[in-house]
C-alpha cells in the first residue's frame, strides 16, 4: 500500500505540473527544478519541507558485464603480476573457471562482450599455486615478477583481487571482505566461490524520507526552492541521528566513532554553529599526548599521514562561534604542540612545502601510481594537505594576537608554505595547482587538478585573486560534480579515483562563492542537491561518470560530512554568513535562477537569536536593514543580546560572465614498467601513447616514440618515464630508477653499530640486522669513513612488520644527524602485519660528507614519537651509501 501511495503521489504530481517550469540547473545529464529533481527515468519530488519521494534506480545490477578481471594476491599485496596485466574471463552459463596459475596472465586482450550477467551469479575460481610452494620450500621464499622476495615464514594465504562486486581491488582489506582462497584438497590448487553481482530487491525499492525527529529547536530555512528546503531539513535530521550517546558525531551511518579530518571538515562546513558543544567533545576525543592525533592510516599513519592540522580548522571555527577563551587556550596549546613536531618531520627546507599524503586521499592506489609505497608518500608533497599547514599556521597566529602571545614563527612559516604552494605547484600553463610533488631522489610535479586541494587555495588566500579566478574557471569539471582528481587513473575502481565527493564539492561550491563564478557554483549546487534528493540521504560519494551511489568501492549514508556540506550551502552560500571574532559578516551569493526570499529563523548566535532574510539575487548587497532600520553593513556583532532580525537586499545582477570547464570525464594512460640493464632504460608499449616523457632527477629533459633510452651521462641520477597520450597529457611516471657506477656505492652494515637482533627473519644482508624500538637503540651512533669528500645519497634498508600496508599507527621514525648537524626525520612506514622478512627502502637523503670519518646518528627525539606512542619498532638492515 505504501508503495502504491508513492507512486500515485508521483503520478498526480506530474498531472498538475505547467507545462514549462523553470528549471534551477538543466544539462544532457539531469535537471534541477525548484520542487523536483529528473534524471531519465528517476524522479525526486518535493511534496512539502518535511516530505521527499524518489523512485531511483541504480543501474549497476542491469549493466554487470560478463567480462570479469581480476588478479590473484600472496598476503593481500599486489604481488602475482605488474600493473595492467589482469586475468580475465567472460562467464557464459558455467560456474567454474579453469584452473589458473599463479603470475601467468592471459595472452590476448579482454573484449568485453557486450553482455550482462545475471544477478546472484554464483562462480567458483581456481588458480594453481604450485610453482609458489615449490620455491617456498626450496628456497624459503617465492620471488614474484619484480624480483620481490616473499618469505615462507611470513606467508599468511592466497586471495583474489578484482573489479566484479563483490570482488574488489582493495588488496590490504581482502581478508576482511572474505576473498582468501582455500585448497582443502592439498593439491596446490585454490579454490573461491563468489556471488557475483549481488542483488537486494530492498535497494531497487521507490523510497520516501519524512522526519522521524523533532527539530523545533533548530534553525529553520524556508525559501522559494522547496528542494533546498526539504533538503536541508533532511540534513538537520541525520546530523542529529548521527549524535552518538557520549555527545559525540558519529561518521556515518555505517562507521562508529570520530575520526580527525571528517570531524573536522564537517565542524568548519557546519557544525561549529550547529553543534559547537557536540563538536568541542568531538574534538578532543582526537587528541593524545597534547597533541592532534593523526588516525590510523598508510603505513601506520603520522607521518606518511600528515593532515591532522585540519584540527586547527575546527577549533577556530568553534571559537569564532562561541568566544569560548577557555577553549581558546586549550586548542591553542594542542595546535602549537603539533606543529612544532610537524615542522621537525615534515618540512622540506628546499621546497618549504610539507610532505606527506594527500588530504583525505588516503587509499594509496586511488590517488598514487601503484610503484608508489608509504616511503614515497611521506616524501610526496600534497596541495591540498599543504593548504591545510598553511592554514593551521595562520590559525595559530591568530590565535596568539587573541591570546596576547607572540605570533611571529606561525606567521613567518605559512607564508613559506604559501610561497612553496605557489612557487612549485602552480602550473601557468593549465590556470590551476597541480596535484603533488613526487618521486625519490628528484621530485616532479603531477599536473592532474586536486579539487578540495584548488578550493582551499582560494578559500585560504593563498591564491591570489587572479589566480582564483582562473582555477574556477579552467579546472576540469564533470556532468555530475567535481570529480576528486581529473583526470583519472585507468583501471582504479571508483571510490576517491573516478568518484564526487559531496563534501569536496561543497568546499568547490564555497570557492565559487567567493571568488564569484556563478556558472560554477550553480553547477555545484544542482551536484549536491540532485544526489541528496534521489537518494534521500547523504551518501558519502558517487561514480563520476553515472552519479550512481552503487558502483564506488565502499560507501555509506547519513555521512558527517556530506550532510555538513549540504547545511552549509543555506548557512555560508546562501545566507553568506561568515564567523570572525567580532561578529557574523553576511556575503550571499545566490545565482540567479534561486529568485525569491530566503529566511533563517531562530538561529542562535553567543546571546542572541536572529531571524536572517536574503531577498533578490547575484553576490552584491543592495541593501540592510537591522531590526527595521538601515544598516551601513551586513553585521552581527559579537555582544548582541535577545531577539533581532536584519534583512539583506541584493542588487538582482548577475555576478559575472566567467565561464566553467565541463568536460567529459578522462583517464591518463597507465605508467610505463620501466627496467635498467646497463645503460638502456627499456619498457613495453603503453597502448595510446604518441610519444613518452623521459624524467632526469626530476626535471623532464626529452621526449621519446621508443621504448628504450640509452643513458650516455654516467653520473650518478634518477630517471623515470611517462607516456603521453593524443591530448599531450602525461600518465603517472614509471617507478624512479638510480643510475650509478658500481664503485659509487657502499653498503654498511647496521649490526656493526648497534648489535645484532635475535629474531628468527630472514633475507637480510650481511650477518644479521638490528632492532630499534622506543627502549632499545635510542641513539645509533655511526662511523662513516669515506674516501672522498662531497655529497651522497643515503637511504636505510629496513623491515616494520608492526601493521598492515594501510592502517594502524605503528610507523617507526627516527631523527638523521650528520656530523652534529640535523639532517631529517627518516621514516620506516608499516610494510604489513608480521611480515618482518619483507625488507625496503627508508626515505633518502643528500648529505654532505667530508674525506675521512663521518660521524653519523639515527636518534629517537622526543618529535619521532608517532601515534602509538609505544611501538615504534623497526628492523634495520644496512645504511646505503651512494656517492654523487
Amino acid at each position: 500500500m505504501k508503495k502504491f501511495s508513492i507512486l500515485a503521489g508521483i503520478a498526480l504530481l506530474a498531472s498538475c505540473q505547467p507545462a514549462k517550469e523553470k528549471a534551477l540547473y538543466s544539462s544532457e545529464a539531469f535537471t534541477i527544478y525548484p520542487d523536483k529533481v529528473v534524471q531519465g527515468d528517476n524522479v525526486a519530488r518535493i511534496l512539502s519541507p518535511t516530505h521527499i519521494i524518489s523512485n531511483y534506480k541504480s543501474t549497476r545490477s542491469a549493466t554487470f558485464s560478463r567480462l570479469i578481471k581480476f588478479k590473484f594476491s600472496i598476503n593481500e599485496k599486489d604481488n602475482e603480476m605488474p600493473a595492467g596485466t589482469d586475468h580475465w574471463l567472460i562467464i557464459g552459463d558455467e560456474h567454474q573457471s579453469p584452473v589458473m596459475k599463479f603470475g601467468e596472465g592471459p595472452r590476448t586482450p579482454a573484449v568485453s562482450p557486450g553482455t550482462y550477467l545475471p544477478v546472484n551469479y554464483n562462480y567458483t575460481l581456481r588458480v594453481d599455486m604450485s610453482e609458489v610452494l615449490k620455491q617456498f620450500a626450496e628456497k624459503g621464499y617465492y620471488q614474484s615478477f619484480d624480483g620481490t622476495k616473499i618469505a615462507k615464514v611470513d606467508f599468511k594465504g592466497i586471495y583474489i583481487a578484482g573489479g566484479a562486486e563483490p570482488l574488489s581491488w582493495d588488496f590490504v582489506n581482502l581478508d576482511e571482505k572474505g576473498l582468501k582462497l582455500e585448497d582443502p584438497d592439498a593439491d596446490s590448487i585454490f579454490t573461491i566461490t563468489v556471488k557475483l553481482n549481488p542483488y537486494n530487491p530492498d535497494d531497487y525499492k521507490d523510497k520516501e524520507w519524512k522526519p522521524s525527529l523533532d527539530l523545533s529547536n533548530k534553525p529553520a530555512y524556508h525559501s522559494d526552492q522547496p528542494l533546498v528546503d526539504a533538503l536541508y531539513n533532511l540534513s538537520l535530521e541525520e546530523a542529529r541521528k548521527n549524535i552518538e550517546s557520549d555527545s559525540t558525531f558519529r561518521t556515518g551511518a555505517k562507521w562508529g566513532g570520530v575520526w580527525t579530518r571528517d570531524i573536522s571538515y564537517s565542524i568548519y562546513l557546519a557544525f561549529a554553529y550547529h553543534e559547537p558543544g557536540v563538536a568541542m567533545i568531538s574534538l578532543l576525543k582526537k587528541v593524545k599526548n597534547g597533541r592532534i592525533i593523526q588516525d590510523t592510516g598508510s603505513g601506520g599513519a603520522w607521518p606518511v599521514s600528515s593532515d591532522r592540522t585540519v584540527w586547527a580548522l575546527a577549533a577556530w571555527e568553534i571559537y569564532k562561534v562561541t568566544g569560548d577563551k577557555d577553549w581558546l587556550r586549550k586548542a591553542y596549546e594542542i595546535i602549537s604542540n603539533t606543529l612544532r613536531d610537524d615542522e621537525k618531520v615534515l618540512d622540506d627546507p628546499a621546497t618549504h612545502l610539507y610532505k606527506g599524503e594527500s588530504s583525505f586521499l588516503d587509499w594509496r592506489e586511488q590517488t598514487y601510481p601503484k610503484w608508489m609505497s608509504n616511503m614515497d608518500i611521506y616524501v610526496s608533497e600534497n596541495l591540498g594537505t599543504n593548504a591545510i599547514h598553511y592554514q593551521a599556521h595562520i590559525i595559530a597566529a591568530a590565535m596568539a594576537k587573541e591570546l596576547g602571545l607572540p605570533v611571529d614563527a606561525s606567521a613567518s612559516m605559512a607564508a613559506a608554505i604559501k610561497k612553496g604552494i605557489n612557487e612549485h605547484l602552480w602550473i601557468a600553463e593549465k590556470g590551476y595547482y597541480g596535484q603533488f610533488l613526487y618521486g625519490r631522489n628528484g621530485i616532479t610535479l603531477s599536473p592532474k587538478s586536486e579539487t578540495l586541494g584548488e578550493a582551499l587555495t582560494v578559500l585560504f588566500d593563498i591564491a591570489d585573486a587572479k589566480r582564483a579566478g582562473s582555477i574556477l574557471e579552467k579546472m576540469p569539471l564533470t556532468a555530475f560534480g567535481a570529480t576528486c582528481v581529473f583526470p583519472q587513473i585507468p583501471g582504479i575502481p571508483p571510490y576517491h579515483n573516478n568518484a564526487i565527493w559531496p563534501f569536496v564539492q561543497s568546499y568547490w561550491n564555497l570557492a565559487a562563492a567567493k571568488a564569484g563564478n556563478e556558472k560554477a557554483l550553480n553547477h555545484g549546487l544542482a551536484a549536491i542537491y540532485r544526489a541528496g534528493a534521489l537518494f534521500l540521504t547523504n551518501y558519502e560519494n558517487m561514480v563520476a561518470e553515472t552519479g550512481d551511489y552503487f558502483g564506488t568501492e565502499i560507501n555509506s549514508d547519513r555521512m558527517l560530512w556530506s550532510m555538513a556540506g549540504n547545511l552549509a550551502m543555506v548557512h555560508r552560500v546562501f545566507m553568506g554568513m561568515h564567523f570572525e571574532t567580532d561578529g557574523i559578516h553576511f556575503a550571499p551569493a545566490i545565482p540567479q535562477n534561486y529568485t525569491g526570499k530566503k529566511t533563517l529563523s531562530n538561529f542562535h548566535y553567543r546571546h542572541a537569536q536572529l531571524t536572517i532574510t536574503v531577498t533578490g539575487t547575484g553576490n552584491t548587497i543592495a541593501s540592510v536593514k537591522l531590526d527595521g532600520e538601515k544598516s551601513d553593513k551586513a553585521f552581527i556583532p559579537i555582544d548582541l543580546e535577545g531577539s533581532h532580525t536584519i534583512e539583506i537586499e541584493m542588487d538582482n545582477q548577475p555576478f559575472s560572465s566567467s565561464p566553467v570547464n565541463i568536460v567529459q570525464n578522462a583517464f591518463t594512460l597507465p605508467d610505463p614498467q620501466v627496467k635498467l640493464k646497463g645503460q638502456q632504460l627499456a619498457w613495453e608499449p603503453v597502448a595510446g601513447a604518441q610519444e613518452y616523457l623521459i624524467y632526469k632527477n626530476g626535471d623532464s629533459f626529452t621526449t621519446t616514440k621508443n621504448v628504450d633510452y640509452t643513458i650516455t651521462d654516467l653520473s650518478v641520477a634518477s630517471y623515470k618515464v611517462s607516456a603521453v597520450d593524443r591530448n599531450g597529457f602525461p600518465s603517472f611516471s614509471s617507478e624512479p630508477v638510480l643510475f650509478y657506477p658500481p664503485e659509487a656505492l657502499q653498503i654498511i652494515e647496521m649490526e656493526n653499530f648497534a648489535g645484532m637482533a635475535k629474531h628468527p627473519f630472514v633475507s637480510f644482508s650481511g650477518k644479521g640486522f638490528s632492532e630499534i624500538t622506543v627502549q632499545k637503540n635510542r641513539s645509533i651512533e655511526m662511523n662513516i669513513p669515506v674516501e672522498e669528500s662531497g655529497d651522497y645519497w643515503i637511504d636505510f634498508r629496513y623491515a616494520n612488520g608492526s601493521g598492515p600496508w594501510n592502517t594502524d599507527n605503528k610507523c617507526a621514525l627516527r631523527s638523521l644527524y650528520t656530523n652534529e648537524e640535523y639532517t631529517g626525520t627518516v621514516v620506516f612506514p608499516q610494510r604489513g602485519k608480521d611480515e618482518w622478512s619483507d625488507w625496503g627502502y627508508s626515505n633518502s637523503y643528500r648529505i654532505h660528507l667530508h674525506k675521512g670519518n663521518n660521524r653519523l646518528r639515527l636518534v629517537f627525539e622526543e618529535w619521532n614519537n608517532n601515534m602509538n606512542l609505544e611501538t615504534n619498532t623497526a628492523m634495520i638492515d644496512y645504511l646505503r651509501l651512494i656517492r654523487l
